[in-house]
């Protein structure tokens, strides 16, 4: 089966509802609470790069998190929560798979550590799944390149950084770590699925 390729920037606002939903669901994961919030953002703005196109769902999403609404962070959690448990073995998304792979080498104690810490990460978070950004985690700065994501990364890292935000307690640092991630992993997307 071919892969998913991003169409030219440039003809976003010409595609249909549901090709800018594809577009939407290539780029972060197949969610109809962000088709609500942001398909028609990619009919009715024209954008000069994918970045730009993230950049302003991520503004979209920010504004969810720092609403006072209830309503508004229920939604945002639909959004947030639409990205796949790590080390699940039956994962929707292509990109999310590959991203993902090296989670399911180790070994049975290893999953069932993650299967632990997956449970009590949604228990402290309700409605969140944990989304892996390692540029903060593991350097501790803001990178401006492209970051590995889950991709490459040993369980026990990750498990780590999970124990740590579980601790650490904070529902809206982590809706804000999570829309940060979000974006980040949306645009190394877009930069494997952009045509040639």
């Amino acid at each position: 089966m071919a892969s998913y390729q991003l169409p030219p920037i440039s003809g976003i606002p010409a595609l249909s509802t549901i090709e800018r939903a594809a577009v939407l669901d290539a780029l972060f994961e197949p969610c109809t609470a962000l088709h609500t919030l942001s398909v028609d953002l990619l009919h009715t703005k024209n954008f000069e790069s994918y970045n730009q196109l993230i950049a302003r769902v991520g503004a979209q999403l920010t504004g969810l998190s720092e609403s006072p609404s209830t309503s508004d962070t229920e939604w945002l959690d639909k959004i947030l929560g639409a990205h796949p448990r790590l080390g699940e073995k039956k994962v929707e998304s292509v990109q999310s798979q590959a991203e993902q792979a090296q989670l399911n080498t180790g070994g049975e104690g290893e999953a069932a550590k993650l299967r632990s810490l997956n449970d009590e990460y949604e228990k402290t978070f309700p409605g969140l799944k944990y989304v892996y950004d390692d540029a903060r985690a593991i350097l501790g700065v803001e990178l401006t390149l492209s970051s590995v994501f889950v991709n490459g990364r040993p369980r026990p890292v990750i498990m780590a950084n999970m124990q740590e935000r579980i601790s650490r307690g904070d529902i809206k640092l982590e809706r804000a770590e999570a829309i940060k991630a979000m974006c980040d992993i949306a645009a190394d997307r877009a930069s494997k699925l952009q045509q040639p």
